[in-house]
């Protein structure tokens, strides 16, 4: 059945990759963005599909429109881009799920909610399952991400408890692929960016600190799974590949795959970086059927692909 389907955040990295492949599923696509950390170029290869079409606006502020399915994408998710302008992050973490709320109750829509796994901050617990309440600073320099995306989930939880607001919450773990911003600071696209201009790869700390990765089809597919899951699972639920890798091994990875003269240098680790991220996807495997099937190097190459035809 063609759906009509709202994409907040629509023209960034993970937003764009979600439009196409709504328009692919058959569905319309109302993509929203205000372009703070979104690009225009991201979407721009949809623009001559007649079931897409490209708003710019802020969520901050109300938007009306009447649609089957919402999902809120919208809010800055690197550290150097959120960091940019913290106030306004948080304003878009929470004003933004208000207003989308508010849309969802009066059109009666069901809403997605994309969280992160920095609701977990630097965790107590590894892997990191969806009943650990997390170890978040409130005042430290990621806390208007970490802080913003945990009042959007309560804002969600009790949309649905007051209002019968049909919603749904992911929380996202390190995604990588194309379209991801060449400047947005995540070690991904730092190090494959050093990597192919022969610069040295900057690691913060000793390298020991984990990460897992999850490429971005993976992560569209467990999104989209639980947009369409039972009516009464409305999680929050883990979407990440639970596969851990040190920071200086995917540095040593990305290095051979781009054939790399590059050397690895070290610099001091950031306040709050979290030592260690992990999902543990068990609900996601049980009520989904979802587990991420592309490996880190097939990932990789792909990623690199992307970033040669950016960086020349």
């Amino acid at each position: 059945m063609k759906k009509k389907i709202l994409v907040t955040g629509g023209a960034g990295f993970l937003g764009s990759h979600l439009c196409e492949r709504l328009l692919n599923d058959g569905h319309e696509v109302v993509c929203l963005d205000n372009y703070f950390t979104g690009q225009k170029q991201n979407v721009v290869h949809l623009l001559k599909n007649p079931y897409f079409e490209l708003v710019r606006h802020d969520v901050t502020m109300p938007f009306f429109i009447e649609v089957d399915e919402i999902y809120n994408l919208a809010c800055p998710a690197s550290p150097i881009h959120y960091q940019y302008n913290p106030i306004k992050t948080i304003k878009t973490s929470v004003m933004g799920a208000i207003n989308m709320l508010g849309l969802a109750k009066r059109i009666k829509a069901k809403i997605l909610q994309a969280s992160t796994s920095e609701v977990y901050g630097d965790p107590k617990v590894h892997p990191q399952t969806e009943s650990y309440w997390g170890h978040v600073n409130p005042i430290g320099e990621r806390s208007c991400y970490d802080e913003g995306k945990r009042a959007a989930e309560t804002l969600f939880v009790n949309y649905h408890k007051q209002n019968n607001v049909r919603i749904k919450i992911i929380r996202i773990f390190n995604t990588y692929g194309p379209r991801m911003h060449p400047n947005d600071g995540r070690v991904v696209s730092n190090f494959i960016v050093q990597a192919l201009k022969g610069e040295d790869i900057t690691i913060y700390g000793d390298g020991s600190q984990t990460r897992s990765f999850c490429y971005v089809d993976d992560l569209i597919e467990g999104m989209v799974r639980m947009m369409d899951s039972r009516e009464d699972f409305t999680g929050p639920v883990n979407i990440g590949n639970p596969g851990e890798f040190t920071i200086l091994e995917l540095a040593q990875k990305v290095i051979g795959l781009t054939d790399s003269s590059s050397k690895i240098i070290y610099q001091p680790l950031p306040s709050d970086d979290p030592m260690q991220r992990k999902p543990d996807i068990t609900l996601a495997r049980k009520e989904l059927g979802w587990e991420p099937k592309i490996h880190l190097e097939e990932g990789l190459i792909k990623t690199i692909d992307y970033f040669k035809t950016i960086t020349r």
